[in-house]
């Protein structure tokens, strides 16, 4: 991990010149960017000896923050923690101030992990079989709560619900924080989230988790079911990039790069993202952009056949 801080400090280029580098998180505190940019918020600190600020800039479906990445100065005092918005918003937000695939500069994706569902234990189901079940019993009945239109809870869900033919009801939320808070409540029923934030309250029994939407099981939870075994081929993933602003220079993005593909290796680094119950990735910025591209065309065509639309 600190081989990773050390190159990002040399790749800045002299880091005296200006004392406070901004990490943008543009989604409410207490997600799974907010968490993996508060960790390495913290271990850039420790190096540097001076601050690190995160900044929660979240809303619309996290355009607002990139925004403001997307206008920064391209010398790498302010990065993106960036997710599946990177990917879609330029086709979700029609009216958008910047292009995100041409307007921000991959890094690397550092990490990603698979998305799950879970319900409200007051659901009477124990399986996503018997979710499917009472959903076409009970079409447009059972309520769903979401991080709010385009983000990425809100796209897995409706991508469930568009791979089993089911209506649930649509409540939308200012981030997933407080959705979540609302799920535990009872005040709706079931939530796509990632493991991360949901994990301690399916072990605690406030939650009841249904089904993992990665491609496989995974170990933590190996006798829940993935998805795909009663839904071949779905998959929905949340996934973590480092960006940077526009013009960037490339040998800044390449050493960053690589210094993230070294630390992927080290045990501190992969024991950070197992605690996260996240898969080390660390790919170069072509193949970052690469992602991007796969990724936009994936759910674009979810945006247009579900017809998802943001004034």
């Amino acid at each position: 991990m600190r081989a990773l801080l050390f190159a990002l400090v040399l790749a800045m280029g002299g880091a005296r010149a200006q004392p406070v580098v901004h990490i943008v998180v543009p989604f409410a505190a207490g997600g799974v960017q907010d968490i993996v940019a508060r960790s390495f918020n913290a271990e850039l600190g420790a190096l540097l000896g001076r601050n690190v600020i995160v900044e929660n800039r979240a809303g619309a479906g996290g355009t607002i923050g990139t925004d403001i990445v997307a206008k920064a100065k391209p010398d790498g005092y302010t990065l993106l923690v960036g997710s599946m918005g990177v990917a879609v918003n330029a086709v979700l937000y029609p009216k958008l101030p910047y292009d995100t695939l041409k307007d921000l500069a991959p890094i690397t994706m550092l990490a990603e992990q698979p998305n799950i569902v879970v319900v409200h234990p007051s659901l009477p189901v124990k399986s996503i079989r018997e979710l499917l079940a009472l959903a076409k019993a009970q079409p447009g009945q059972i309520t769903y709560g979401s991080g709010g239109v385009g983000s990425n809870s809100h796209f897995a869900t409706v991508l469930f619900l568009m791979s089993a033919k089911i209506d649930l009801l649509h409540v939308p939320y200012k981030g997933t924080a407080p959705a979540m808070t609302d799920l535990l409540g009872g005040q709706v029923e079931l939530m796509f989230d990632n493991l991360i934030t949901a994990m301690a309250h399916v072990k605690s029994g406030k939650l009841r988790l249904l089904g993992v939407a990665g491609e496989r099981r995974i170990g933590a939870f190996a006798d829940v079911p993935a998805i795909n075994e009663v839904l071949p081929g779905f998959r929905s993933e949340t996934w973590m990039a480092l960006v940077a602003p526009p013009g960037t220079p490339t040998a800044i993005t390449d050493k960053l790069s690589a210094a993230v593909r070294r630390a992927v290796a080290e045990p501190d680094f992969r024991r950070l993202l197992s605690e996260l119950q996240a898969e080390p990735v660390g790919n170069t910025p072509r193949e970052m952009a690469e992602v991007i591209r796969q990724e936009s065309k994936r759910w674009s065509r979810v945006i247009r056949e579900a017809r998802i639309t943001i004034e």
